[in-house]
């Protein structure tokens, strides 16, 4: 497998990335190549400095990065030799088999769209992220922020997403799915969750259980939980937040553990037609390795041909 990676990307980047690429290489078999895109004098620069041999990875050098403050379709646009949209460029190819970034999450998405494109019958595709259950397993998260205002028809496809995911790479044979609201009534919430219920209450392709309240979500009630950009990225930073706190006053078990963003590293772009990992901006050396192996366990789950098998049928 060749795993691309957006050395630029990110606020620690480029030694955190590129310090996280060689402890990935470590893990990986030797037929796996990490593809490292960015600026080749820096990056040779730490390969040298960390000990590590640049004959382990290919480096195709980049002289532009996008960051955080650009706005992302202007500069994938006007950045045609960014990290980014050379290593979006790849992926169209198939040079690469995946990419990840802990750079911009608004130009991941939109070199995604522009670039590989999404699936047939996708309106929009979603982040994934992953809550800890309190008696073990995950709850999948879909949307934490690529789409801060949905519309209720993509709500009710993020369901869709949501529950195929659980299914492939969960191994969830079943997955109940639930909309996130301030209620369990289905008359609860605002008009978007009253639209969305609807919905997802008439959809037969997976199943629907209704409202799910936010004190809910720690909980083994449901598998997959289905919200706007917005409100996902909120609960999403709000849950890392209060386990960082619990960790600082020295209340941790191996439940608060799992909350620790660095053993995930990086979370799927469902509805992309390639493997596409978007990391915590604030990603250390450990996350960026975490996400390479993600990106490789994304790609072995064959995740992606069977969301386009799912949507076909439904």
């Amino acid at each position: 497998m060749r795993i691309g990676l957006d050395v630029m990307g990110g606020d620690f980047a480029p030694k955190a990335t590129v310090v996280g690429a060689i402890l990935a290489q470590n893990e990986l078999p030797a037929e796996d190549k990490i593809v490292l895109f960015g600026d080749e004098s820096q990056i040779k620069a730490l390969l040298q400095e960390n000990n590590a041999s640049a004959d382990l990875f290919e480096i195709i050098h980049t002289s532009e990065v996008i960051d955080m403050h650009d706005k992302p379709i202007k500069a994938l646009a006007s950045k045609k030799d960014s990290s980014l949209s050379v290593g979006f460029e790849y992926l169209k190819q198939g040079k690469i088999d995946s990419l990840a970034s802990a750079g911009s999450t608004g130009a991941m998405l939109a070199g995604a769209m522009f670039s590989v494109g999404v699936m047939e019958g996708v309106i929009r595709p979603c982040l994934a992220s992953f809550i800890p259950k309190d008696k073990g397993g995950i709850t999948v998260l879909v949307d934490v922020g690529v789409n801060p205002d949905a519309k209720p028809e993509v709500l009710c496809q993020f369901g869709l997403l949501g529950s195929n995911y659980a299914k492939c790479a969960l191994g969830i044979a079943d997955p109940k799915v639930g909309l996130i609201n301030i209620g369990e009534e289905d008359e609860k919430g605002n008009l978007q969750s009253q639209a969305a219920h609807q919905l997802m209450k008439k959809e037969k392709s997976y199943n629907f259980v209704g409202n799910v309240e936010p004190i809910e979500i720690f909980k083994s009630n449901v598998d997959v939980i289905v919200c706007d950009g917005f409100v996902g990225n909120l609960l999403l930073k709000h849950t890392e937040a209060f386990a960082r706190t619990f960790v600082k006053r020295g209340l941790v078990d191996d439940y608060v553990k799992r909350f620790n963003y660095e053993i995930y590293g990086g979370l799927p772009l469902l509805g992309a037609n390639a493997v596409v990992v978007i990391g915590h901006g604030i990603s250390n050396e450990k996350a960026i390795k975490s996400m390479i192996l993600q990106s490789k366990t994304i790609y072995n789950s064959h995740i992606t041909e069977k969301l386009q098998q799912a949507l076909i049928k439904n």
